[in-house]
């Protein structure tokens, strides 16, 4: 549920972007979107006996999150938005999953099975057909979506980046990679001569970033959290169906039976993949870490005297046992296959 409320508030950030950014200039549109996330981030933070604190040894994760995610990628989206239709750059978002997915395996070892590879080819499939649809339809609009192919790339290392930090308090994740990525890209807004907005695409994009940009990660951070980067990507890939809805609700009539065929070709891709299942007898070796728990979870056998209710934070150490259960790439289960 996490996931799909991001996915809901991101996919329909997407053609709101673009119409709240008709004539505003690339830089000062991602600085604007993340100017809003931070001010979200800033809101929702927690106190400290509930969530784990940013360290020192985070912030190498929190300034290459920002870069791919704060700066790559919405400046990529936001050029390429401007230069193709509204539905093709929402479903062309779906990739995210499939660059997820890919770096999730090659960084952290979660597992790709064949149904997990099936639905990866189903993903590039439907990326391909929509990237020779739009082809078609001349080169503005090609140049249009491999932007947008750039952005999937970008937030795709973004997300596996996070998993680093997804025990840490979500509220304050999403402000520090908010502002560093608002930060730079006003610098960049500036250095270019792009021209201010209207006061009234401002606020706009603001309410979007603030919706679609910061509450959308936190979910996200919460949800990866729950059942890691590769999973959480794929729920996650119906934001481009929300955001292809929202376009055609919105007068985007731009659709042919080619955006068709790739919007069902990913759409199946993503289903493929959320049905995959995975048990095996695995090896939990000794740790100590801090991050938001409780003891329900069959992984948290420590003791408090007294117990306390619901989630906490603490730092605390789990001994190393062997089990079987279904589990998923969370932070318990980082183990190789």
């Amino acid at each position: 549920m996490l996931a799909l409320m991001a996915a809901a508030l991101f996919g329909a950030s997407t053609p709101l972007v673009q119409k709240l950014g008709e004539g505003v200039g690339a830089f000062t549109t991602a600085a604007l979107l993340y100017a809003g996330a931070a001010v979200v981030g800033w809101l929702l933070r927690q106190p400290i006996e509930r969530e784990a604190r940013i360290r020192r040894a985070d912030m190498r994760w929190l300034f290459a999150m920002a870069l791919f995610g704060a700066v790559v990628g919405p400046v990529a989206l936001a050029w390429g938005l401007q230069r193709t239709s509204g539905m093709g750059a929402s479903l062309m978002l779906t990739l995210e999953a499939l660059f997820t997915a890919l770096l999730a395996w090659r960084l952290y070892g979660e597992t790709m099975d064949r149904r997990v590879w099936a639905a990866v080819l189903m993903l590039l499939a439907g990326g391909l057909t929509l990237v020779l649809d739009q082809g078609l339809d001349g080169a503005t609009q090609l140049w249009g979506l491999l932007a947008v192919m750039v952005a999937t790339a970008a937030w795709g290392m973004d997300n596996t980046l996070s998993r680093a930090v997804a025990d840490r308090d979500p509220g304050q994740v999403v402000l520090s990679k908010a502002a560093l990525g608002a930060s730079s890209t006003a610098v960049a807004a500036l250095l270019a001569g792009e021209a201010l907005p209207a006061v009234w695409q401002a606020a706009g994009l603001l309410v979007v970033g603030a919706t679609g940009y910061g509450l959308s990660l936190r979910f996200y951070l919460l949800a990866q959290r729950a059942f890691g980067a590769a999973r959480t990507g794929s729920v996650f890939a119906f934001a481009p169906f929300i955001g292809a809805a929202l376009a055609f609700a919105l007068g985007d009539r731009s659709g042919s039976w080619g955006l068709v065929l790739g919007g069902v070709l990913m759409l199946i891709g993503v289903v493929v993949h959320l049905s995959e299942g995975h048990q095996h007898e695995h090896v939990h070796e000794a740790m100590d870490h801090e991050h938001a728990h409780t003891h329900e979870d069959g992984h948290h056998g420590h003791r408090h005297d007294p117990m306390p209710q619901g989630s906490h934070s603490h730092w605390h150490r789990h001994e190393a046992f062997t089990h079987k259960h279904p589990h998923v790439p969370d932070i318990h289960h980082a183990h190789r296959h």
